[in-house]
């Protein structure tokens, strides 16, 4: 054996017979090149048995070693955490949602759904009606007209939640009209809207004596919510113009007005832009509604409608 054989053998004893022929002859073809048998060695080693580590998800069954084994161990524990946390904060949410509603029992989506539905069909037998006056909306721009269709979208997902909702109604819902498009393009399912719409006006729909048409430049106050009593909104946004186009179009019809008490249970609030407005999108007019006919309470019913934006505060109670 000459002397780079025994280094052969000394340096890979695990190299078998064959490979010790096939590393001499090569070495011998190289002319005893250290580098060819360099070479030799790399080559013989690729099946030795160690997995890359991009293999090891693949090919389990074959070793790798203790640090990728350790990382692979260190990120189930991860995942394992992250689920188990995952999962008590769900359940922590819905003890939460559980009290504040008195522990109310949960119900699946079908079930609310349905529940919601009947209440809807009973306020329209004998609950309190709202009705948006729509008639007033060709004086909005496209801009003002798209936040109007989604205010409408709102103050149905309000009534819907309500545990006593009214019923909503539109009129001057004119097919073909900017309004009319903009609420079938930007609210989706709102053919299956529960509620009434009519290209007419809502003195054509209702009993001149049971309709009071809320507006912010009224001077009575509102002081209670009757189930027999139909209040109208005028179909206006935040951004018009038009100064008190609907309380002259409500004094000209004879129709009675009234406001939200908003002066008698709240105080204007300090703020930076000293900006003060009583006057409120239809959605925020019907939370404010809503939440009254429920409680009776106009402080509560306050509180969670008009958006501290507009610069109003409920007033400390008197002790």
């Amino acid at each position: 054996m000459t002397l780079a054989e025994r280094d052969v053998e000394e340096s890979h004893p695990a190299v078998g017979a064959d490979g010790e022929k096939e590393c001499e002859a090569t070495w011998q073809e190289d002319g005893g090149d250290g580098e060819s048998i360099c070479e030799s060695f790399r080559l013989l080693q690729i099946d030795a048995g160690c997995d890359s580590p991009k293999d090891l998800p693949v090919r389990k069954e074959k070793w790798c070693s203790r640090n990728v084994w350790r990382k692979h161990r260190h990120w189930e524990r991860t995942v394992t955490a992250k689920k188990e946390k995952r999962k008590q904060e769900k359940e922590r949410r819905r003890a939460n949602r559980a009290e504040d509603k008195g522990a109310a029992p949960q119900h699946s989506k079908r079930t609310a759904k349905a529940m919601s539905r009947e209440r809807l069909l009973a306020a329209r037998e004998a609950g309190p009606r709202l009705c948006v006056d729509l008639s007033v909306s060709s004086h909005m721009t496209e801009k003002e007209t798209s936040r109007l269709a989604a205010q409408i979208r709102r103050l149905y997902g309000s009534n819907k939640k309500a545990e006593k909702p009214f019923w909503i109604c539109l009129s001057g819902f004119v097919p073909g009209s900017r309004i009319y498009e903009e609420c079938f393009r930007m609210n989706d399912g709102f053919s299956r809207y529960l509620v009434d719409t009519a290209p007419e006006s809502y003195l054509d729909l209702f009993p001149l004596e049971t309709i009071v048409y809320l507006t912010p430049d009224s001077e009575n106050v509102l002081q209670e919510v009757h189930p027999h009593k139909v209040y109208v909104l005028g179909g206006l946004v935040d951004e018009s113009i038009q100064k008190k186009l609907s309380w002259r179009e409500a004094r000209e019809r004879s129709v009675q007005t009234a406001r939200l008490p908003i002066a008698e249970h709240m105080v204007k609030s300090a703020n930076t832009k000293n900006y003060h407005s009583e006057t409120l999108a239809i959605n925020q007019v019907f939370d404010v509604l809503v939440t009254y006919y429920e409680t009776r309470s106009w402080p509560e019913a306050l509180k969670a409608g008009v958006p501290p934006g507009k610069g109003y505060v409920l007033r400390e109670p008197a002790e």
